[in-house]
């Protein structure tokens, strides 16, 4: 057999040519393409929120008094993380 690359006789059962190293035959697997992932703005955007209604919350939780709204607020952006994760998870087995 005849390297398809420099021309080099190498043997027929050869797998690479030993003189440039080029492979005899097509490979059996194709390397994954890239994972494109998709709302890259929509995550940090939320865990900004929420850092900030925390510090909120921390700030308050010293003197005792916790407005309701940044209670449930916190509580919101968590069932829509939850929501929103669940929902990725579901559209990525299909």
């Amino acid at each position: 057999m005849i390297c398809k690359t420099c021309g080099t006789e190498i043997a027929d059962k050869a797998l690479i040519c030993y003189r440039c190293g080029t492979a005899t035959s097509a490979p059996v697997r194709q390397p994954a393409g890239p994972v494109v992932r998709r709302g890259g703005w929509f995550v940090p955007l939320l865990a900004l929120i929420a850092l900030a209604l925390a510090g909120l919350f921390m700030g308050q939780a010293g003197s005792g008094e916790v407005p309701p709204a940044v209670s449930y607020t916190i509580a919101a952006i968590a069932a829509v993380v939850l929501v929103w994760w669940g929902w990725q998870r579901r559209s990525s087995r299909r």
